[in-house]
């Protein structure tokens, strides 16, 4: 409860501002903006005066100085801790781990999807598919190559693999008919599809060094390939292999036959990866030459070595392909 003071009980200059202050006018609220934009009484600009004013951005000044010099700091420090050729962390000390996801190409414009689906008859039902794999293989063309990463390209062998500094080529313009010149057989309603495995620094397959202790679960056909191929050389023995082949029984019959080109796998002299000038993953075309049109057909692939761990539902160690040609 305020009490209110007697005029006797006031100062002087209480008593002088009760009795002599000028009242002003109400302002309009137009009056007050301009007011509060600029007091000519007080001399207050936006409620501050020159003082005020110089004073809060002289410390916001150094506030946000000494912010930009400690970030300055923090990210030159981690700087120093990278090395630009190779990540700090690697195989079992990284996120990535040491197991190489299988991928395929083209892939779908959904993200979530797997499903190739064209009509073989129709050539702008499958142009998406050519160009799409067309963008994916311009680099690995001899014309699409950079100046600077082509000379350090080297043409790679089992007996001959890529001197220190260089890297080894994949060539593909040898490849059946998995090649632009041919729309990689779309329009036959036998497809391409093109593998790869994922990239992961240093990581070195551990290859099945023998045709007589491969795995039970490896298809029959895969077996056999295996045998007859490293019968003849066995340097093929340093292989990481693929098989691909129906999920269901259905899929088995409406599959068709199928061609791997070049090799039925990846050869073991495109590894390590270790970040190299001109590094080009190593493919494998997969052609469907006789696939059941009309139906739906889901493909399993899969890559073969003792350090690639299999897991169908987790996707480790394969990849689903789901393809329909009307």
């Amino acid at each position: 409860m305020t009490v209110k003071k007697r005029p006797s009980d006031l100062s002087s200059l209480e008593r002088f501002n009760l009795y002599y202050r000028q009242k002003e006018p109400p302002l309009t609220a137009g009056e007050k903006a301009k007011r509060f934009i600029w007091n000519p009484k007080t001399r207050q600009f936006c409620g501050r005066t020159a003082s005020s004013w110089s004073k809060i951005c002289l410390f916001y000044f150094i506030f946000y100085s000494a912010l930009a010099i400690l970030v300055a700091i923090c990210m030159w420090t981690f700087l120093q801790l990278l090395d630009d050729r190779q990540p700090k962390w690697q195989l079992e000390g990284s996120i990535i781990g040491t197991n190489p996801g299988l991928g395929f190409r083209p892939t779908p414009p959904e993200v979530a999807s797997s499903v190739i689906w064209y009509k073989g008859n129709d050539p702008g039902s499958y142009h998406f598919w050519v160009n799409e794999l067309s963008r994916f293989l311009k680099v690995y063309k001899r014309d699409g190559k950079k100046a600077g990463a082509g000379q350090n390209i080297h043409n790679c062998d089992f007996k001959l693999p890529a001197p220190a500094g260089k890297v080894c080529d994949v060539d593909i313009s040898a490849w059946g008919p998995c090649v632009q010149e041919n729309n990689f057989a779309y329009h036959k309603s036998t497809p391409c599809v093109f593998l790869k495995l994922n990239k992961i620094y240093g990581w070195k397959p551990v290859f099945y060094n023998s045709s007589d202790a491969l795995p039970p679960a490896m298809p029959d056909d895969l077996k056999e390939h295996i045998r007859n191929l490293t019968a003849y050389d066995k340097n093929y023995l340093n292989m990481v292999w693929v098989s691909c082949q129906g999920e269901n029984p259905a899929d088995r019959e409406n599959i068709g036959p199928i061609q791997y080109l070049p090799n039925r796998g990846f050869p073991g002299y495109y590894f390590p990866y270790t970040n190299q000038e001109g590094y080009l993953s190593p493919l494998v075309a997969v052609h469907l030459q006789r696939p059941k049109t009309g139906m739906l057909i889901n493909i399993e692939c899969r890559a073969w070595a003792h350090n690639i761990m299999y897991d169908r539902h987790e996707g480790m160690g394969s990849v689903h392909i789901e393809i329909m040609v009307e």
